[in-house]
């Protein structure tokens, strides 16, 4: 079969999916070919060899089943960056691009990422802030891992620290920023979310426990502890979680500055916690 073909009949087998199935067929070919897209598209004519066919209409299949496009192909793009991700990290979303912007914002010289995952926001800092030092915390070593290929990917391994712990426990300081994209999904929402969410990425990336503020709790009691006088949390919030999130954090940290930021939908996104004392 020659690509137009094949990409027709796997466009029309992810209609199902995807509310963008010509551009996952196309996508996914690249993936299994190891041809880059305007390649594929510049040669309609071009025959597959049977192996390809076979393992391509495998990948669709999978695909139709719900499992996340990124986890087929390995690779996902944020903040500009083509990033690796595997099944033991959440995806990045291009939301949480506004908390690397509002960080960005900060310019610090010391930034912690809590909660690290692929380290896209991790990675992402350092690449931009090519004079600052940046720390990864996860719990999970399979995440460190992938993370650790990032780093490596964007040639950012030398500045970019990664420490399995839980939060900031294994951490001293003081840094000038901590920033985190924590599990803030709230137990009675998991029932709501696409199924290729919840079947497909890590819980532990996902469950905020009852409320959704469980592990943001967690942060904000904890992560103060290494911030010098002045220093700032960003966090990631869902979009419903704003007056819950600055009531929280005003009762932990009364002496704070609490504010909250809206991502490019207008949605209540990050979660700043400035502490008293020099600002930078």
């Amino acid at each position: 079969m020659v690509v137009e073909t094949v990409l027709r009949e796997g466009a029309a087998a992810l209609e199902v999916a995807t509310d963008a199935p010509w551009l996952e067929a196309e996508l996914l070919l690249s993936h299994v070919t190891g041809l880059p897209r305007p390649a594929l598209l510049a040669h309609p004519e071009h025959s597959l060899p049977p192996h390809q066919l076979s393992s391509y209409r495998a990948t669709i299949r999978r695909r139709t089943a719900g499992i996340p496009l990124p986890y087929l192909t390995g690779r996902v793009e944020f903040y500009g960056l083509d990033l690796a991700v595997t099944p033991h990290v959440l995806i990045p979303r291009p939301e949480t691009e506004t908390l690397v912007d509002l960080a960005l914002q900060r310019r610090p010289e010391m930034v912690v990422d809590v909660g690290s995952g692929s380290g896209c926001v991790a990675v992402a800092l350092a690449v931009h802030l090519p004079g600052a030092r940046v720390v990864a915390t996860d719990i999970s070593a399979a995440s460190l891992q992938t993370a650790r290929a990032n780093a490596r990917r964007h040639r950012v391994q030398d500045r970019v620290r990664l420490v399995q712990c839980d939060l900031v426990a294994a951490l001293t300081g003081p840094v000038d920023l901590l920033v985190s994209n924590p599990p803030y999904v709230a137990r009675g929402e998991w029932a709501s979310l696409p199924m290729s969410v919840r079947q497909y990425e890590p819980a532990l990336a996902l469950d905020g426990g009852p409320d959704g503020l469980a592990v943001i709790q967690r942060l904000l009691a904890t992560g103060p502890r290494i911030l010098q006088p002045g220093g700032a949390m960003l966090v990631e919030i869902g979009a419903a979680q704003g007056k819950a999130a600055t009531r929280l954090a005003q009762s932990i940290l009364p002496g704070a500055r609490v504010a909250i930021h809206p991502d490019l939908a207008g949605r209540d996104r990050v979660l700043e916690v400035v502490l008293p004392g020099r600002s930078r």
